[in-house]
């Protein structure tokens, strides 16, 4: 019969648990703010993205209306883009408003409206991400299926959508915050009256 020979095992010793937490430390530091700057970095990608795709929409629903002859329905210059009826902004020199760029749905008025930034995001681009002009729907049940947030800002003719990604918003605990101006957060934003589509990214 063999002589079974047990080998006693050791643990790690203090000092190297102690050297095993330093290096994992070590390794946070320089891993996280790496992380950070990769998601950074795809916000940025995200909205410029998101923002030149709009641009393109806008910059095509007006071509189709110059190229049909500049259709007016009899009170508003419209297009049938895709399906959906846009109504385009009139030109008003005195006010700095340039001709045939989406402002509202068919049914809608030139008075741009929250309402009307989210219809021309939802009407303009191709299976666009699900979009609210709801503080409250961001922190709802339904949270995860937004993925931007609008608000509308200015007035008069000068009025202009403000588009947000909603991971790039300030949060109060579990809760977004609506955003006071495109320094917070990464948007982008959309002026009928121009046609100016600008990137803006959060301000350190």
């Amino acid at each position: 019969m063999k002589n079974t020979k047990i080998k006693a095992t050791q643990g790690f010793t203090l000092i190297e648990l102690v050297i095993v937490v330093v290096l994992l430390g070590l390794l946070a530091v320089t891993a996280i703010p790496k992380f950070i700057d990769l998601t950074e970095q795809a916000q940025d990608a995200n909205i410029e993205g998101m923002a030149g795709g709009f641009a393109t929409a806008v910059s095509l629903a007006r071509a189709q209306w110059e190229a049909e002859g500049r259709q007016n329905d009899g009170t508003n210059n419209v297009v049938d883009y895709d399906g959906s009826v846009l109504i385009l902004t009139a030109e008003d020199k005195a006010n700095g408003v340039r001709p045939g760029y989406p402002i509202a749905l068919e049914g809608g008025d030139t008075s741009l409206s929250a309402t009307d930034c989210v219809d021309i995001w939802n009407n303009i681009l191709q299976q666009p991400p699900l979009l609210t002009s709801s503080i409250d729907d961001l922190n709802g049940v339904d949270s995860d299926s937004y993925k931007y947030f609008v608000t509308l800002e200015g007035t008069g003719a000068q009025s202009y959508c403000a588009y947000f990604l909603k991971e790039s918003l300030v949060r109060s605990g579990d809760d977004y915050v609506a955003p006071e101006d495109e320094t917070e957060g990464n948007n982008f934003t959309y002026q009928p009256a121009t046609s100016h589509v600008v990137v803006h990214h959060p301000v350190d």
